[in-house]
């Protein structure tokens, strides 16, 4: 069976691109809008890798990440953000949350399929 991607952005868009270039690669993508919506996806599945926006609506993409982190069943998983923000500190923020890594937007598709390879193998 393939490796399992949560994609979590508000842009219906972006997932789609994101869905798209995964699925196209052979992963299974889970979807959700916000981190509200990816912790109930996260309730009931284990994922490889999970992807996230920053800025999003309900909760965003650094709490989100505390917040995965806390859950024993996904505190190993790596989580990539995924977002239009290069400033360091929120990528310090990010870090310190407990992000694997950064993606600044927009992404290439070929760059972004390297990345998840290399922190699911």
């Amino acid at each position: 069976m393939g490796k399992s991607v949560l994609a979590v952005d508000d842009s219906k868009t972006m997932r789609d691109m994101v869905s798209f270039t995964l699925r196209g690669a052979g992963y299974t993508v889970l979807e959700a809008e916000h981190g509200v919506a990816a912790l109930k996806v996260l309730q009931g599945q284990k994922v490889d890798v999970i992807i996230t926006d920053v800025n999003m609506p309900e909760m965003d993409g650094i709490t989100l990440t505390r917040r995965i982190r806390a859950l024993p069943t996904q505190a190993g998983t790596p989580i990539l953000i995924l977002t239009t923000e290069s400033d360091q500190s929120k990528k310090d923020e990010g870090r310190a949350a407990g992000a694997t890594g950064w993606i600044v937007k927009p992404f290439s598709p070929d760059k972004l399929l390297q990345i998840v390879a290399k922190v699911c193998p």
